[in-house]
């Protein structure tokens, strides 16, 4: 019984990775709204059956992929405050990943889909980012959450204006894009001894 199982989860993982890749494709061609679970199923070779028993809706594909994406980034919690030393900067791991992951880069430049990459990074980072950023601040509750929507926000359209004119000194805009936010949380963190 436990053979079949395993065999079970092979193809499932096997299928809902198809159904990515192909929606994926599918993006560096036209805008999300016009794309179709016909579509979808016709070109990953499954029936529609099939795509609903892996997916509700067209949605969950997209949400599916920000999870694999996430997944593959360090925690954001590491870039909160952007400490003295990190080799990244405070923009990472989310936008460094958009560029450095060419699997996943069709989903951004798409309007369309970026309310949903906000909701998705603000479902798992949002608690714990607020928090630290309050822990180390004077900031109430919806001060931080606000530095953190105009992050995330910021993050996403300097890194679809790169990825759309194809810019070649994205590490360059990183930089002064790290330094602006370092630069504006420095105002509102509490130092102590342990800082310096």
């Amino acid at each position: 019984m436990p053979e079949k199982n395993v065999k079970t989860d092979r193809r499932t993982r096997y299928t809902r990775q198809t159904i990515k890749e192909t929606l994926l494709k599918l993006l560096e061609k036209r805008a999300y709204p016009k794309i179709t679970v016909t579509e979808i199923c016709r070109l990953a070779e499954i029936n529609r059956g099939t795509f609903y028993l892996h997916d509700y809706d067209i949605n969950d594909v997209p949400d599916d992929i920000l999870m694999e994406m996430m997944n593959d980034t360090t925690d954001v919690i590491d870039h909160v405050l952007c400490p003295k030393g990190m080799k990244s900067g405070c923009t990472d791991p989310f936008c460094d990943q958009i560029h450095s992951g060419e699997h996943y880069r069709a989903l951004f430049p798409d309007d369309s889909i970026s309310p949903r990459i906000v909701e998705k990074v603000a479902d798992i980072y949002k608690e714990n980012y607020v928090t630290r950023l309050m822990s180390h601040s004077l900031l109430t509750f919806q001060e931080a959450e606000a530095l953190f929507y105009f992050q995330i926000n910021g993050c996403l359209t300097i890194n679809k204006l790169t990825l759309r004119s194809h810019c070649d000194d994205r590490k360059k805009i990183q930089k002064v894009t790290d330094a602006f936010i370092k630069a504006g949380l420095e105002n509102f963190l509490i130092h102590d001894q342990r800082d310096e």
